[in-house]
């Protein structure tokens, strides 16, 4: 693989899987990181070069993400990246990011779509790393639900939180939309889109003035639940705090907008709905709420 040892995010990835403590986790192929290689290559029988090479990557299972249109498995979880245009988000190495937060598209079942969406709009650089497929809530069509969808490459970023109290948030925050409508009145989506009756959940009580919602997919919630794990993991961000702690205390509460969550004070994972109180993602389906108390 050429200029493999140019390619500073995938660097750092198998450094991390090297076990480099984070501070040593530079992107750089330096003497300690050829040295390293060289010990691990020798360890499970591999060609010793001490440079990384597709061998060594397959063996690490690491992957390089940098690539714009591709499919991977990373711990069972299948990936396809669908990248904006360079312009379209912030090309700059994030060093650590502290939250992460659900939103939902208000709009069609298609990942692909909603970045190609954000690709030609003219709001800037607007968008999250990953989208979730859904199903059409028109026809049911159902070949895009629980598809995960990365929108550009490890360590970038995008402005997907509009206006908070916060700066750093908007900044060290990765995003993830589930492709859904939102709330459903009449029988139809906020654009007169008649929705599939099975695609309708009615809530016990109204959630921003309506109590009929676009049901998030088993599949949806499924990939969700995967997907926030391995951020987790791979950004060290306690899902923990925030939402799963407010749940405890209430499903209002879990939902509701939150003034020190605004200002960036609450980290960990959010919904859309705690830092603005005009947003309408995410919304309290039960599925939901189960799903993120088993994390």
């Amino acid at each position: 693989m050429a200029n493999l040892e140019l390619n500073k995010r995938l660097v750092k990835d198998v450094q991390k899987s090297l076990g480099f403590v984070s501070n040593d986790i530079d992107g750089i192929v330096g003497p300690k990181t050829r040295s390293a290689i060289a010990s691990y290559q020798t360890r499970n029988n591999l060609v010793v070069t001490g440079i990384i090479n597709q061998e060594l990557i397959e063996s690490l299972g690491c992957i390089d993400t940098d690539k714009s249109n591709s499919v991977y498995t990373i711990n069972g979880i299948k990936f396809e990246n669908h990248f904006l245009d360079k312009d379209e988000y912030i090309d700059t190495e994030i060093n650590k990011n502290d939250y992460l937060f659900l939103h939902h598209t208000a709009g069609w079942n298609n990942p692909f779509k909603t970045i190609d969406d954000w690709n030609k709009d003219d709001r800037g650089k607007i968008g999250t790393e990953f989208v979730i497929g859904g199903q059409n809530i028109k026809t049911g069509d159902n070949s895009y639900d629980g598809r995960i969808v990365k929108a550009f490459p490890d360590g970038c970023n995008a402005y997907h939180l509009g206006s908070t109290g916060s700066q750093y948030m908007n900044i060290h925050s990765v995003g993830i939309e589930v492709c859904n409508f939102g709330f459903i009145k009449d029988g139809k989506t906020y654009v007169g889109t008649p929705a599939l009756e099975e695609q309708i959940i009615t809530l016990n009580q109204a959630f921003r003035g309506y109590t009929q919602w676009h049901k998030y997919s088993y599949k949806q919630l499924e990939n969700l639940r995967y997907l926030i794990l391995y951020i987790a993991n791979r950004d060290n961000i306690n899902v923990h705090e925030g939402v799963y702690q407010w749940i405890k205390k209430g499903v209002d509460n879990a939902f509701a907008f939150h003034k020190e969550a605004y200002d960036g004070k609450i980290k960990g994972l959010l919904f859309h709905c705690n830092v603005n109180k005009e947003k309408f993602d995410m919304f309290p389906q039960q599925e939901l709420i189960d799903m993120i108390l088993t994390l």
